[in-house]
């Protein structure tokens, strides 16, 4: 079986690694990738967005399952361009990844799904400055401003600040782009994976990102800064009600316009007083979840992901997880998220293992490129994921961070405190 992955973060590496262990045994291919996957993986050049160049490769190497990691290309349509060639794909249509290309078109779907979300608002490019303020009175006293279109989970800012709060609405109107304003949902944030064809929904094990960029959720936010999974503080049948009261709702709501959903839908939702309410969708694996939740899963990856592209996933048995948690911390390049620096050496990643290991993101290959885990250099705000498993938390999140530690980047920095609050038991749903 060969499989093509589109992507080059440590969310795909994360997907290599996990097709890797089928049994299966299947050739990997990815494009564009980065330097950590060539171990795994055939690299292949390709811009992402190209659908032309895209099918071509697939074509090239006789593909039989081509998954599409970022956002960017399934909103581009490149999983129709492939579809239309033949390719089974594990991927949402263009027009089903709007729930995440469109922030205002989620909010329809799930307001004829009877999804409990925040209150929004969209401004529009043009508005004038009465009718900006004109919005921003009608929320608050925590304003909630989100780019309405992808910003790769960078484009919102959650502040008490108006004036923040009116600089962020500014920006992103000046770049031409809507912006939505909701209400501020109170409540731990959950992140859960489904596989979904049709309207056969399979979640994934729950997970909590840690977006800010500092210790304390301080800082600017950013792509993402570690996860953990599973969620110690989850209410018991936690998940089973996200999947009937958000996910299976909105996959029938999407069947119901033509627009059946396939692939991996991302709900990140806030557990309030009424129970999960959703901040936004996700049209394809999260990052850095992804690399927790893989690092549990025991079924066989690549005959999931091809199920669900193939449209048999409702003939699969029941999903089969390790027992214990999995932790990911994020290593991120000086000057993440505002302007990363590019170009430092890396050294000292320790040899993978099965309890402990590296996944790259972004990294490139320096010219005396070895085994041992030098000769990488930096390429990208978030250069490395770490992922630590473990009987319970507390050791996953000591595998994790006795990785990272041995880590040398200067300039570099990652967050102390990931899965921390869950370990000490200072998470609770209302």
């Amino acid at each position: 079986m060969n499989i093509l992955v589109i992507g080059a973060g440590a969310r795909e590496h994360a997907l290599l690694r996990g097709l890797s262990l089928d049994p299966a045994h299947p050739s990997l291919h990815v494009a564009p990738g980065n330097a950590g996957m060539t171990r795994l993986a055939t690299v292949h050049p390709l811009s992402v967005t190209d659908a032309e160049a895209t099918v071509a490769l697939a074509t090239e190497i006789g593909a039989d399952l081509v998954v599409i990691g970022p956002e960017v290309p399934l909103v581009a349509g490149v999983s129709d361009a492939l579809r239309a060639a033949g390719f089974a794909v594990f991927g949402p249509s263009r027009a089903a990844a709007q729930l995440e290309g469109s922030k205002a078109f989620a909010k329809e779907v799930m307001a004829a799904a009877g999804v409990n979300t925040a209150t929004a608002e969209q401004i529009a490019p043009g508005a004038s400055a009465e009718d900006i303020e004109a919005a921003l009175d009608r929320f608050g006293p925590t304003w909630v401003v989100k780019d309405d279109g992808l910003a790769g989970g960078k484009g919102v800012v959650v502040t008490p600040r108006r004036e923040a709060a009116r600089a962020h609405v500014d920006s992103v109107l000046g770049a031409g782009n809507p912006v939505l304003l909701e209400s501020f949902l109170d409540g731990p944030e959950v992140s859960l994976f489904c596989l979904v064809d049709g309207e056969t929904v399979v979640p994934l094990l729950p997970a909590q990102d840690h977006k800010r960029a500092f210790d304390n959720d301080e800082g600017p936010n950013t792509g993402g800064m570690g996860a953990y999974t599973p969620l110690p503080w989850l209410p018991e049948g936690g998940v089973e009600r996200i999947v009937r009261e958000v996910c299976e709702p909105v996959a029938r709501e999407m069947v119901a316009r033509g627009t059946p959903y396939s692939g991996l839908l991302y709900a990140g939702l806030a557990w309030g007083q009424n129970g999960p309410a959703v901040v936004e969708f996700n049209a394809r694996f999260g990052d850095p979840e992804t690399q927790a939740v893989l690092a549990l899963l025991r079924t066989p990856l690549a005959g999931l992901l091809d199920a669900v592209a193939r449209g048999t996933l409702a003939q699969q048995p029941p999903l089969e997880w390790e027992e214990g948690s999995a932790v990911t911390v994020v290593l991120a390049a000086g000057g993440y998220p505002e302007s990363p620096r590019k170009g430092d050496a890396l050294a000292g990643i320790p040899a993978d293992e099965d309890q402990a290991y590296t996944l790259h993101a972004g990294t490139a290959a320096a010219a005396d490129a070895a085994e041992d885990g030098s000769g990488y250099v930096s390429a990208g705000g978030r250069v490395l994921s770490v992922v630590g498993k473990g009987g319970d938390l507390a050791q996953a999140r000591r595998r994790a961070y006795g990785l990272i530690e041995q880590i040398e980047m200067e300039g570099s920095f990652y967050r102390k405190d990931i899965g921390a609050a869950a370990e000490e038991g200072r998470i609770s749903t209302p």
